[in-house]
């Protein structure tokens, strides 16, 4: 039998626990499930990084380590881990998030906020959008979550144009890549949707250069990482009309402090890291498809790649 530990807030065993004993079952896994073990006899943990494991050295059966969060920015570069790191790409969190993206550019596409806030008896004739096919939508990051946003707004029929930092084959979308390709990728776009992970390379992707690529009155949505964005030159471009508006759902710090200028801004719409977020059901179907594989002698799926930082 394996063990298998759950390293995450208390809260989030009360939330996986069962699904999680579920997958095992259904995947013939017959495996010892729980918070406390000695490290010497655990072979995989379950992990987030808010829980209390932080040193992995005293794991040493440990086979992997199977993430329960999709961004792994504060994992690798742990000294103290070895073995391999998967990162969570769950299909219900990509689902939630391109539902939350599309309905965004959807929102600016259609001009909703101005009929929104305009209920004041005036009748704005003459304010219909153009078609999908005539807006160009950038999107940074082609990773799976990029990816599955930027087909689904190919399917509406936006001219859509993504980016990553390597080559990249995404089936109805204008794919890009490196540094000239990120300037083709924002030239004249209309919508700009950042799903990039937080890495060194990607730190300030948007900046005043880069959003100086877009349309003059474009629209920014991030549901991507707070990093990705340089705030001072979001703010310039917003004040200076370069920006038309920008929806935010991930920061530097979270939550946002109060004092933080986005609250305040009339061009900024807050979400409180609501886009996306692991659903348990089918998280635990991943966490035990990797545990299968792992006792298979099988590859694992999502392994992050220490050196790119994803």
């Amino acid at each position: 039998m394996i063990n298998v530990l759950f390293s995450a807030q208390p809260k989030s065993w009360a939330e996986y626990e069962a699904p999680l004993r579920a997958a095992f079952t259904k995947a013939g896994i017959d495996a010892q499930l729980g918070t406390e073990f000695d490290p010497a006899d655990v072979d995989y943990i379950v992990y987030a990084p808010s829980g209390p494991v932080s040193d992995f050295t005293p794991f040493t059966k440990l086979k992997a380590v199977l993430s329960l969060w999709a961004g792994v920015e504060t994992m690798v570069d742990n000294p103290t881990l070895k073995v391999p790191l998967c990162r969570m790409v769950d299909h219900g969190l990509t689902e939630s998030m391109v539902e939350w993206v599309t309905g965004h550019v959807l929102r600016y596409h259609l001009g909703m906020d101005k009929f929104l806030s305009g209920q004041d008896g005036v009748w704005r004739a003459g304010t219909a959008a153009p078609l999908a096919r005539d807006r160009k939508v950038c999107v940074l990051g082609l990773g799976a979550l990029g990816a599955a946003c930027a087909q689904a707004l190919a399917r509406l029929k936006f001219e859509v144009h993504g980016w990553a930092r390597s080559p990249k084959a995404v089936e109805g979308v204008t794919c890009h890549h490196g540094a000239s390709g990120l300037d083709d990728a924002l030239s004249d776009a209309d919508m700009v949707a950042l799903l990039l992970p937080d890495t060194p390379a990607t730190e300030n992707v948007l900046n005043a250069r880069s959003i100086a690529l877009m349309r003059r009155g474009s629209f920014v949505v991030n549901p991507g990482r707070g990093p990705l964005i340089d705030d001072s030159a979001l703010i310039a471009a917003l004040d200076s009309g370069q920006l038309a508006h920008a929806t935010l759902d991930v920061f530097r710090v979270e939550p946002l402090p109060k004092e933080h200028p986005f609250w305040a801004h009339p061009k900024v719409t807050v979400t409180p890291h609501i886009a996306a977020e692991t659903k348990a059901t089918t998280a635990s179907e991943v966490i035990a498809e990797n545990i299968r594989r792992g006792e298979a002698g099988e590859p694992f799926l999502h392994i992050v790649d220490r050196a790119a930082g994803y």
